[in-house]
């Protein structure tokens, strides 16, 4: 299924959230399964289907990751569920150097003010990434299709970050 489609937006990464929220709640009250209680069992059955269809479309639109999962899966590059290392030894370092820093905050004489370095790491790079993944996914090349995997690739680790930074912080917290 095609998310795009369904919501009439374009295929593109940078989407009008505004709009896309717009959009998903005209569909779910147009598809609500209340607008077919009297309806057919079948009709009642597609309506059920074609929310959670809505549904499942909305959430994964609404989230740039599986935004430009999508658009790549639309394009033949299905990317969602594979698990792959890294060997770019720049960036190996960079994880490494991140995944350090978080096992210090604890031990550290501020540890409110590590995890707010922290935090502005991870959002620097998670922006670059992000535009580097528009302009790979506006290109629409097969090559730079690939580039759009490899940076998704990335991104998913620093949002890994952002959650483990999260839960320390709330451990901190308690």
């Amino acid at each position: 299924m095609n998310y795009f489609q369904l919501f009439d937006l374009p295929e593109q990464f940078e989407l009008d959230l505004t709009e896309l929220g717009s959009r998903y709640l005209a569909l779910q009250k147009r598809f609500h399964p209340d607008n077919f209680a009297a309806g057919s069992e079948r009709d009642r059955l597609l309506s059920v289907q074609q929310t959670a269809n809505i549904n499942d479309a909305y959430h994964s639109l609404k989230q740039p990751l599986l935004r430009a999962e999508h658009l790549l899966a639309l394009r033949g590059l299905k990317i969602s569920n594979e698990q792959r290392s890294f060997t770019e030894p720049a960036f190996l370092m960079q994880q490494m150097d991140l995944r350090e820093q978080l096992a210090e905050v604890r031990e550290q004489a501020d540890p409110e003010q590590a995890i707010a370095d922290i935090e502005q790491q991870l959002l620097r790079q998670r922006k670059v990434l992000q535009n580097n993944l528009n302009q790979a996914l506006c290109a629409g090349t097969t090559e730079q299709d690939q580039l759009a995997a490899e940076l998704v690739r990335k991104l998913k680790f620093f949002y890994k970050l952002q959650q483990e930074l999260e839960l320390i912080e709330q451990q901190l917290q308690d």
